[in-house]
């Protein structure tokens, strides 16, 4: 059990029984079931999410923390996309009580961190997340032994160091995603179509704050937005290496987190 990364799900329970719990770092990989395209698996947001683990074990590992890989949570609010075949979208308040029941068995544990590693922005997930976070920092201020930590990439300071096609906010299957999807899983991608497609420069964080409520309200017919064509797995390794520093340096308490709300990047 010593390789890096560690898979809670693949491990017994004298494994996690004999850990030092304070050190544990339990990353849950966040996602959605959604429409990405007509290129991109519906599990698009999940595979970023892992990839975003993957990429912060080691150095979490190296700063003396022992990371652990949860399950990836699949389900969750996607309002944006419920209209296309194989969207599965749930409330988001069963969301928020999801992550605080989670992170509260682990917390019985005597887990230390709970790190959310999260890749779907629709409003309504963002605001599930930051809701469960807050009733966690409360049970940890009030003495329980788990620390939540959300790297919130809609945030102005961490969408600043993503790529230019994920600020502009036209970044739903293009190519920021559609990068990682094909560094980490690149047999997923129907790369043929992808080559295909025109770009679609239309911004969904316009789009939100004009009041859309669907891809084709904003102007995404085929559920995807950006360039497509022009995404490379080359791409997608350094974007999955820039996501997982997020992670390691929100658990050793230097990146910036939910905090109030600002005008940075918001897109599903």
């Amino acid at each position: 059990m010593n390789e890096i990364p560690r898979r809670w799900a693949e491990a017994t329970w004298p494994d996690l029984r004999d850990r030092d719990a304070g050190r544990v770092v339990a990353l849950l990989p966040v996602g959605a079931t959604e429409a990405h395209g007509p290129h991109l698996p519906l599990a698009t947001d999940v595979i970023i999410a892992e990839a975003m683990c993957d990429a912060a074990a080691p150095g979490l590992a190296a700063a003396g923390h022992e990371p652990w890989i949860l399950p990836p949570l699949a389900y969750t609010a996607a309002p944006f996309a419920a209209a296309f075949p194989g969207t599965v979208s749930i409330r988001p308040e069963t969301l928020t009580a999801l992550v605080e029941d989670l992170g509260r068995a682990l917390a019985a544990h005597g887990v230390g961190t709970l790190a959310l590693a999260n890749a779907h922005l629709d409003p309504a997930h963002i605001a599930s997340l930051r809701a469960a976070v807050s009733t966690l920092e409360q049970d940890h201020a009030e003495g329980a032994p788990l620390r939540p930590v959300f790297p919130d990439v809609t945030r102005r300071a961490l969408a600043a160091r993503l790529t230019e096609e994920f600020q502009s906010g036209a970044c739903h299957a293009g190519r920021y995603e559609g990068s990682v999807v094909m560094a980490a899983r690149p047999e997923l991608v129907r790369d043929g179509i992808a080559r295909d497609l025109p770009p679609n420069p239309a911004s969904l964080v316009t789009a939100i704050r004009d009041g859309k409520a669907t891809f084709q309200e904003a102007g995404g017919a085929e559920a995807y937005f950006g360039d497509p064509a022009s995404a490379s797995a080359e791409e997608g390794r350094s974007t999955a290496a820039i996501l997982g520093s997020f992670l390691v340096e929100a658990v050793v308490g230097q990146a910036p987190q939910t905090g109030p709300a600002d005008s940075g990047t918001v897109a599903p």
